[in-house]
């Protein structure tokens, strides 16, 4: 019989600190994850841990924590992270249910589709927004490098996630 964990406060906590260190990541030290002017989602990669590992729901929640964030400091309409992370948590819950997910080649193309995927929505939400700065330059000049460089991180993203989150429910004792 499986038995279902509760979650505590502390856990909750542990999980949002996690989620808000990855968004400071991804926006304090971009030069640091530059490569060619190009910068990984690590939000967007734990979206979709957090999707494979645990559902959408908690992927959606990610998202939510993520998006708002990113909104804040990049100096985005509040919302539009917030919209395209949610969808695409809710996506890569509901597709990892019918995925064999436990291959690493499967999650990497998992993040490559996912980001690729939130990155034309993105911009397509910013050509509704500001039609004269264009569609097609942006996506093959960011979201396609974008969503290849994000699923090259992928692995050492889901390896450090996985170690915190499987030490922290080895210690807590508690099974999914």
């Amino acid at each position: 019989m499986m038995r279902v964990r509760q979650h505590t406060l502390p856990d909750y906590l542990f999980w949002f600190g996690c989620v808000i260190f990855a968004a400071l990541l991804q926006t304090n030290w971009p030069e640091f994850l530059k490569l060619q002017d190009v910068s990984p989602d690590i939000v967007l990669v734990m979206v979709v841990y957090f999707a494979i590992a645990f559902g959408e729901e908690r992927a959606m929640f990610t998202a939510l924590i993520g998006g708002l964030y990113l909104d804040v400091a990049v100096n985005t309409t509040l919302g539009h992270h917030v919209f395209c992370y949610v969808l695409i948590g809710y996506f890569c819950g509901r597709l990892s249910t019918r995925l064999i997910t436990e291959h690493e080649a499967i999650k990497a193309g998992l993040v490559l589709v996912a980001s690729f995927l939130q990155g034309i929505l993105f911009l397509a939400i910013q050509y509704v927004q500001e039609p004269q700065r264009g569609m097609l330059y942006p996506v093959l000049t960011n979201a396609v490098p974008a969503a290849f460089y994000s699923a090259i991180v992928t692995p050492i993203v889901f390896i450090a996630v996985e170690r915190i989150f499987h030490r922290r429910e080895a210690i807590t004792g508690g099974m999914l």
